[in-house]
């Protein structure tokens, strides 16, 4: 009877009862079809741009020519990457990269869960709708545009900022070519941008919290802060942890748009990174098979600091996104 409801039939045989798994699996894919047909362009979007430009991960192992192509250029194997660990010049921009990413790990991922938090004891809806939109608004202007209205804002002979330094009997900071400040632009900027935006998957996970909680928690005397200390925060800690892990795989990218379009070269000293560096050294100088290896490096650097990320969190938090 046991063996019955397992759906193991006593006198079939293993391909009988394998087949008739198969004749299912297809029928239950068949009366969904229009699901999975809702599939398909998204599937072929990966395969096309995703998938198919990994080809051309090989020039790192070449020495690549433009007009031999991939099949006529030269094959040198872990050259490119021998190359890359004897530069001095990655070094510097490997640290930059770490040290941005880190300062904006440490500062900034704690901004858009504060905001969750403070956001969900705000009572009066007009008031905090009014908020959310206000915060959400950098988020939907370019790079291009922020940079610009960063560079007039912090101009050393117009811009506001120094017009107050200058009003309080200071002298004028030059913010976006001093190597000690430029970092810290780097950090405020990307903040400013993108903290309001980062916040809607926490709010999203504070609406989500049974309200009960909440209540049995007034009714035994607990304050606001002791509530969002013992409800909200543990309430969203699986939420805070998937970020987390995601965050920490992309820690060699420190916001190559964002630099881009705000360094110049008397920063590069503190302000270049792995992305901007790839982009000089491929397109600005040509060197393809060099600036490629570059990008593999820091992809696979990427993809195991999610995996560790990911172990470490399952180890010492018993959360984690696999």
């Amino acid at each position: 009877m046991r063996l019955k409801e397992a759906g193991i039939l006593i006198g079939k045989k293993p391909e009988t009862i394998g087949a008739k798994t198969g004749s299912r699996r297809w029928r239950l894919i068949r009366s969904n079809l229009d699901m999975y047909a809702l599939l398909l362009p998204g599937i072929v979007f990966l395969l096309l741009f995703k998938y198919t430009p990994m080809y051309g991960v090989v020039i790192a192992f070449q020495d690549f020519n433009i007009f031999s192509g991939i099949s006529g250029s030269e094959w040198v194997g872990l050259d490119q990457f021998a190359r890359l660990f004897r530069s001095d010049e990655f070094y510097q921009v490997f640290v930059n990269t770490l040290l941005i990413s880190l300062y904006k790990i440490v500062i900034l991922f704690p901004v858009p869960i504060v905001i969750a938090l403070f956001l969900n004891e705000v009572r009066k809806m007009f008031f905090k709708r009014t908020i959310q939109t206000i915060i959400y608004l950098p988020h939907f202007l370019s790079w291009v545009i922020i940079s610009g209205l960063f560079i007039n804002i912090l101009s050393p002979t117009s811009g506001i900022v120094n017009e107050v330094i200058k009003a309080l009997g200071g002298q004028p900071i030059s913010f976006l070519t001093d190597n000690h400040l430029f970092r810290s632009v780097i950090v405020f900027t990307a903040g400013w941008k993108e903290a309001g935006w980062n916040a809607i998957v926490f709010i999203a996970a504070v609406a989500g919290i049974d309200q009960e909680q909440y209540e049995a928690a007034a009714i035994d005397g607990a304050g606001r802060i002791r509530q969002m200390l013992s409800i909200t925060l543990p309430g969203i800690m699986g939420t805070i942890v998937l970020m987390f892990i995601l965050r920490i795989g992309s820690l060699l990218e420190a916001g190559t748009e964002q630099i881009m379009t705000m360094y110049n070269p008397l920063v590069y000293k503190s302000g270049d990174v792995i992305g901007t560096y790839v982009y000089r050294i491929g397109l600005g100088q040509q060197d393809y098979s060099f600036s490629t290896a570059v990008g593999l490096f820091n992809s696979v650097i990427g993809f195991l600091l999610i995996i560790i990320g990911n172990m470490v969190s399952r180890k010492f938090l018993k959360r984690s996104i696999w």
